[in-house]
């Protein structure tokens, strides 16, 4: 469940939705600890992505191609994307633009901290709903 989380994290489609389903489904685990479980996964897959675009956004040479394609980042830019970006990470969860917010948020450059809480918020509350509904669906 962790290695299919970590995997839908990242920029890889992967069910892991159907997977902690399934394992609630089955009785295999317990549905807060597969929530957890999960979250934590595709959390760490989510700042894969966030340092990718890091590393997009400083121009190293592996991602010199992209650098070059990016808006420039104005002071005023800056402090826009702090100040709405971090809360914005929240639908990192939605699949392809999740992915997309997650990118942009590092090569923005907003600080860890804030974006790893709402990255976090948005993936918690996805997992909860799948274990709710597939607790539901049990019963």
């Amino acid at each position: 469940m962790f290695v299919s989380a970590v995997l839908a994290g990242s920029v890889l489609a992967v069910p892991s939705e159907f997977v902690l389903a399934g394992a609630i489904g089955a009785g295999q685990v317990d549905p807060w600890l597969g929530v957890l479980v999960a979250t934590a996964g595709n959390v760490l897959g989510a700042l894969t992505v966030f340092a990718c675009g890091r590393g997009a956004a400083a121009g190293s040479r592996r991602w010199a191609w992209l650098s070059r394609r990016l808006p420039e980042l104005t002071p005023e830019r800056a402090a826009r994307a702090e100040r709405w970006g971090p809360p914005l990470l929240v639908g990192s969860w939605v699949p392809f633009v999740g992915d997309a917010l997650v990118f942009a948020g590092g090569a923005c450059g907003l600080r860890w901290g804030p974006s790893f809480a709402w990255i976090t918020l948005g993936k918690l509350v996805r997992y909860a709903v799948v274990a709710w509904a597939a607790t539901a669906a049990v019963a």
